[in-house]
This record gives structure tokens, C-alpha cells and sequence, in this order.
């Protein structure tokens, strides 16, 4: 049969093994105690009997045996707790309380004796005077170890009572502990079920308990989050990439066909698939960069760069192809500029900052690209066009994962640019700032601002 559950608990376990702990503990303790307490007695008694011992020889010095039976004689009328007998050599009792001496042999010297007298403990010597006689000195420690016993006692059931106010205490905390972990196991119950919005119950006392509920649901909410944006990916993916998969898949049928009647040109058809397929593949590898920051949440491989340099050598590919599109290319970046992160990742990032600008910026336009610190230590990658910009309403859309807006749906590309510079940012502890451009003029406007903004270093 299975123990209750209660006492299957961590915490009264832990009670347990803590009582077992204190009650050898105390144990120990007492039996020392008890111990101490009984040879202090029995030390005492001894040093009291070796006192009258030695006033015994001073009497028998001043006035021989005489002196001594008076001695035992007084003794025995005003002490009730001495114990004394004065014998004749041979054992005969002289006088004194005793008949007969508890030593044994009777003629024994210097023995010392434990006894009982009258049901009550005692202890005693036995010594020969220098004329022959025998002499027992003992003295009554009934009262004395009856103290210690009661003291003893006392203490045991201290320490059972302590014991059971812990055994009690045990079960109340581990009761407590059980409620608390009973809701942490009914969101994890709840989470493995398939209710991603299950949560751990905050008590708000801020101990250790709700520290541990408030880190699962904070890993709760990441993992909704993901998965929100992995159901979100797989939707999209479905949506945005049937059309080129179909157009492949339709080319691919009619250059067969074409070949089969001997006619078209099965070698265009290829060419045209091979750069489908390479644009899928591209679309993929997006994707999964992005699921890998975000799964990681920090960028990996962090080391300093030269920020400067790195924006020097993304806008050095791009200035062609502003040329040949007929659009202003602008740099303005500052020397010495350090950050820290993963600069392949960060060049990525700001190529397709830069890669939209060009894109969606007519021929005429201008397109400015800056590195600089800011005035906070944070390092500021900044994009600026004379395109026709998004309104203001979409801004916070378009970083999301293959999210196009509709003036967009005629250029290429499946909508994970800003996602993956929302990601790289995210992974540095920075941000994606999404602001109006320099405005309409000359026909050319209102343009749109982009800036990956990394923590400063």
C-alpha cells in the first residue's frame, strides 16, 4: 500500500529528516547530560565522604577510637542522611546506623560501595583505623539522583514535544508547499494538453515559490509566442509560396510537354525553374535564420566589430546598383564606432535595410545610409529613402513574418526582411525603429526611415 500523498512530499521528507537529525542531536545531548549530571553526584558524594574521612582521623589523632565512636554517634543523631558503622576488628558493630557493613569482605579496606538502605541509594567507604577497628562512612544520594532523574525526564519529554510540534509543523508546511506545487503541475498539465495560455497562480509574496511562477510563465509566454509565429510561419509559407511552387511545378510541366512535341526551349524553361527554386531556397534560409535567433534569444558568437566599417562595406555593394537605377546614394559614417554582436548577422540586417530602400525608392530618388552613437552609447544603423513610405497604421506590420502590403505585392521578395532585421535586433538587446521619411517634395515622398538600433557597448 502506497503512503499518503502528503507524506510522499519533498518538504515532509525534508521535515523528517530534519526531526531525525534534532532527535539524535538531542538525544546525544541529554545522554551527556544525564551523564554529567550523575557523575557530579556521585563525585560530590565521594568528596564528601573522603571530608569525613579525614575529620575521622583527626578526631581519632586527638582522642583515639573513643573520640571517634563519639564522632559516629553525633553524626548519626543530627545527620539523617549519614550513613556510618564503627566496628570491632573482627566485624562486631561498635556503633553507628548500619548493623552490619555493605562492603564485602566485611574486614575490606577501602572499598568503595554503591547501596541501597531502606529501598534509597547510597554510597559509601570503608576504612581501618591504625588500632584495628573498622570504620564505613557513607552518605544517603537518593534525593540527588532523583533530581537527576527528574530532570532527565523533563528533558525527554521536551524534546518528544518539540518533536511533535515539528511533525505537525512538517505537515502544515508541506501541505502548503503541495497546494502551491498542485498549481504549478495543473499548468504544466494544462500546457501539455495542448493550452498554451495555461499559467502558474502568483501568490505576490515575492518568495521563492513565485519566483519560480513567474520565470515558467515568462518561459510560458515565449514558448506561446513561438509557437504563435511557427503557426503563423506555416500559414504564411502555405499562402505566400503556393503561387511560385505552382508557377515552378506549371513550368517545369509545359517545357516537358514543349520537349516532348519538339519545340519550345527546354533550356530557358530550366533556367527560369532554377532561379524559382533559388528563390525558394532563399526564402527558407530566411526563415530558418530567423527561427534560429529567436530560438536562441541572443545572438550568437557576440565579439566587437568595427561598426563603421561594417556599414562602409554593405553600402560599397549597393552604390552600383543605386547608379544603374538612376537614385542618390548618400553614406555618413562615423570613424571609431565599436559594438558588440554577431556582425555577420548585423551585415545581413543592414542589407536589407538597405536592399528595401533601393527597392521601393523610383528612379530621381535618394537614398541615405548613417552609422553613428547616439547620445544614450547606443549604436544606430539608420536607412533613409524618398520613397512612397507605409502609413503609419502598417508600420508596426511590416516587420512581422511574410506580412506585404499591397503597393508592395508587385515587387520581389515574400515579406521576411524586416523580420529578420526585427529578429537581429532582438537577439542584440536592441530594437527596430520604423519612422516617417524626410517628407513629400519634388514628387518624391514622404519616404520611410528604418534604424537597427544595437545596445551600446
Amino acid at each position: 500500500m502506497r503512503a499518503p500523498a502528503l507524506f510522499r512530499t519533498t518538504p515532509f521528507r525534508m521535515t523528517l529528516l530534519f526531526l531525525a537529525l534534532f532527535a539524535a542531536g538531542a538525544g546525544a545531548f541529554l545522554i551527556y547530560i544525564y551523564l554529567a549530571t550523575a557523575g557530579e553526584v556521585n563525585r560530590r558524594a565521594r568528596a564528601e565522604i573522603n571530608r569525613e574521612v579525614q575529620t575521622v582521623n583527626r578526631a581519632y589523632v586527638r582522642g583515639g577510637v573513643n573520640a571517634v565512636n563519639q564522632l559516629v554517634i553525633e553524626r548519626s543523631i543530627t545527620d539523617p542522611l549519614y550513613v556510618g558503622l564503627l566496628m570491632r576488628p573482627d566485624g562486631r558493630k561498635i556503633s553507628g546506623t548500619l548493623e552490619t557493613t555493605p562492603a564485602e569482605p566485611a574486614t575490606g579496606v577501602d572499598d568503595w560501595v554503591s547501596f541501597s538502605l531502606s529501598g534509597r541509594e547510597s554510597v559509601g567507604r570503608q576504612i581501618r583505623l591504625p588500632s584495628g577497628e573498622l570504620l564505613f562512612v557513607g552518605v544517603d544520594v537518593e534525593d540527588q539522583r532523583g533530581y537527576v532523574l527528574r530532570v532527565a525526564r523533563a528533558s525527554w519529554g521536551a524534546g518528544a514535544l518539540v518533536l511533535l510540534l515539528g511533525l505537525a509543523g512538517g505537515v502544515l508546511i508541506s501541505r502548503r508547499a503541495s497546494n502551491y506545487m498542485a498549481g504549478l503541475s495543473g499548468a504544466v498539465s494544462a500546457v501539455r494538453a495542448g493550452d498554451l495560455q495555461a499559467r502558474a497562480p502568483l501568490r505576490g509574496t515575492g518568495d521563492e515559490y513565485d519566483e519560480l511562477a513567474g520565470g515558467m510563465n515568462d518561459m510560458l509566454d515565449r514558448i506561446e509566442k513561438l509557437m504563435g509565429g511557427v503557426r503563423h510561419a506555416g500559414d504564411a509559407i502555405a499562402h505566400d509560396l503556393r503561387t511560385p511552387l505552382t508557377r515552378l511545378r506549371s513550368r517545369l510541366e509545359v517545357a516537358l510537354l514543349e520537349v516532348e512535341a519538339g519545340r519550345g526551349d527546354p533550356q530557358g524553361a530550366l533556367e527560369q525553374a532554377l532561379q524559382d527554386a533559388d528563390d525558394l531556397l532563399k526564402t527558407f534560409g530566411a526563415v530558418l535564420a530567423i527561427s534560429r535567433l529567436q530560438a536562441a534569444g541572443q545572438a550568437p558568437d557576440p565579439a566587437p566589430f568595427d561598426a563603421g566599417e561594417l556599414a562602409a562595406g554593405v553600402a560599397e555593394l549597393y552604390e552600383p546598383v543605386c547608379e544603374d537605377k538612376g537614385v542618390e546614394f548618400l553614406a555618413e559614417l562615423d570613424p571609431d564606432l565599436v559594438a558588440t554582436g554577431n556582425k555577420a548577422f548585423v551585415a545581413q540586417a543592414l542589407a536589407n535595410l538597405i536592399d528595401n530602400a533601393v527597392k521601393y525608392t523610383p528612379p530621381g530618388g535618394a537614398v541615405r545610409v548613417r552609422a553613428r552613437r547616439r547620445s544614450s552609447g547606443e549604436v544606430e544603423f539608420s536607412v533613409t529613402d524618398t520613397g512612397p513610405g507605409v502609413p503609419e497604421a502598417d508600420r508596426a506590420r511590416i516587420a512581422q513574418r511574410f506580412v506585404r502590403l499591397e503597393n508592395s505585392r508587385s515587387e520581389p521578395g515574400v515579406g521576411l526582411g524586416l523580420s529578420l532585421v526585427a529578429a537581429v535586433a532582438e537577439a542584440h538587446g536592441g530594437r527596430l525603429e520604423i519612422t516617417e521619411g524626410p517628407g513629400e517634395a519634388n514628387g518624391f515622398g514622404p519616404g520611410l526611415r528604418t534604424a537597427l538600433v544595437l545596445a551600446g557597448s
